[in-house]
């Protein structure tokens, strides 16, 4: 089993580190080729990099959990390590004194796997479903009233991806409404209609996608100063998410389309 070590990359010097960024990066575009077809090798590596940092926190140093914690990005977005969507996996993250990294990566694959057939379904087939009704949603904005919004937007969800709501739990989901509002109301986005695209982006992306390298394109139209105000760029960040999602939805998604 090979360990790859901080020091050993070191001694060996930075050839080493790209051959294992190199082989990391050829197995995440095949792992997803949609993602990969828009962002490329170079984006797709400064997130390698950053998972391979972030793995090493929790300890992890073979070839192999370094993959699997990747993969996982790949599947719940960078951060899903502190994701109250997925806070199994932080807590076997962080249970690195009395498991050893193996131990714990086996543990994060049943939970994968337990994921996928309790929530993305045969073939991904609940998933699909769940982003057919986003990409709906998106063609045709909510209009929730503030009253009532946190009950709302959670009946929505539900009724969207009511498999990954049940498995999450509704605890879980009231922590990313109120992260989703929080982070709206930072950007000054309209009331409950940016709120609901930043709690939808959460769900579907990852709480932390507007810091996400494998989704540039929210980071991005968050900060772009051409967009003059809050409402413009609100709006902005809702096409491109539809654009996204009619382009995965047809498997024909290029970086030119976002």
């Amino acid at each position: 089993m090979l360990v790859i070590r901080k020091e050993q990359i070191e001694q060996l010097g930075a050839g080493a580190l790209r051959a294992f960024e190199d082989e990391m990066v050829a197995h995440l575009a095949e792992f997803s080729p949609p993602l990969y077809k828009v962002i490329k090798d170079d984006q797709l590596r400064e997130a390698v990099r950053f998972g391979i940092a972030q793995s090493e926190r929790y300890g992890f140093k073979l070839r192999g959990p370094i993959r699997l914690y990747l993969e996982m990005m790949l599947l719940f977005g960078s951060h899903f390590d502190t994701d109250p969507q997925y806070p199994w996996a932080r807590e076997i993250l962080i249970d690195r004194h009395s498991m050893p990294e193996m131990q714990r990566a086996e543990l994060l694959c049943e939970k994968i796997t337990d994921f996928q057939e309790k929530v993305s379904g045969p073939n991904g087939e609940n998933t699909r479903k769940a982003l057919e009704g986003l990409q709906i949603i998106g063609r045709n904005p909510l209009d929730l009233s503030p009253v009532d919004f946190d009950e709302s937007i959670r009946r929505e969800i539900y009724r969207v991806f009511p498999q990954k709501v049940e498995y999450i739990g509704l605890d879980n989901l009231r922590k990313l409404i109120r992260d989703g509002r929080k982070e709206a109301k930072s950007y000054e986005f309209p009331v409950t209609s940016g709120e609901t695209l930043m709690i939808v982006l959460k769900f579907a992306f990852g709480h932390g996608c507007a810091n996400d390298g494998l989704y540039p394109w929210i980071g991005r139209t968050l900060r772009d100063d051409k967009i003059m105000t809050p409402a413009a760029r609100a709006e902005r960040l809702e096409k491109k998410s539809v654009t996204w999602l009619d382009h995965v939805l047809k498997g024909s998604l290029g970086e030119e389309q976002i």
